[in-house]
């Protein structure tokens, strides 16, 4: 799931930008007050933003951006000061006071760079394990013994009842096995 989260020390700041960004169509996981919140936030989520203030009662906003996992971007609003003095590349800027088409253009360019961020890593083939190789190389031969069937033949043959089941080719594979050791 990729949600925006928004931390600021005073819990109103906070509320003020989710009630503009929900007004602009943008859904806000949650508003925070603490890096902690928002480490605690993001356990349950795959990717998302943080619209941030630079300091927080428990800690400063490059503190919480070193311990972002992969998949998180920051948004840092904060004085022209504090924006000249951000040395991470990562994170990105907006400066104080707000101007409402600054934050709505950076976070639309945000977003967007989420979306191909995902469908890049869609689009990439999955890595299998040592023993996910070794079940499907197992369930080939075992294809290629009992039915007669070309290595090709026999690979086209789980990817096609693993598409007709809804599993993955792996659990293809693994149910083939099973069967045949009944």
């Amino acid at each position: 799931m990729t949600g925006i989260l928004i931390v600021f020390p005073k819990a109103e700041d906070g509320k003020s930008i989710r009630n503009l960004l929900v007004r602009h169509g943008y859904d806000v996981a949650a508003v925070c007050t603490l890096g902690s919140q928002v480490l605690n936030s993001i356990d349950m989520m795959n990717s998302g933003i943080i619209i941030s203030g630079y300091k927080y009662p428990d800690m400063y906003y490059g503190e919480l951006a070193a311990s972002l996992p992969e998949g998180f971007e920051m948004l840092l609003l904060a004085s022209a000061r504090i924006c000249a003095e951000c040395a991470d590349p990562d994170i990105v800027c907006v400066t104080m006071p707000l101007k409402v088409q600054d934050l709505m253009s950076t976070l639309e360019m945000m977003c967007m760079n989420q979306m191909r961020r995902k469908k890049k890593l869609r689009s990439q083939p999955k890595k299998r394990s040592e023993a996910e190789k070794r079940i499907l190389r197992e369930a080939k031969e075992v294809l290629m013994e009992r039915n007669r069937m070309t290595e090709e033949d026999a690979h086209r043959y789980l990817q096609k009842c693993s598409m007709d089941s809804g599993t993955s080719i792996v659990e293809t594979a693994q149910m083939v096995l099973a069967m045949i050791r009944l």
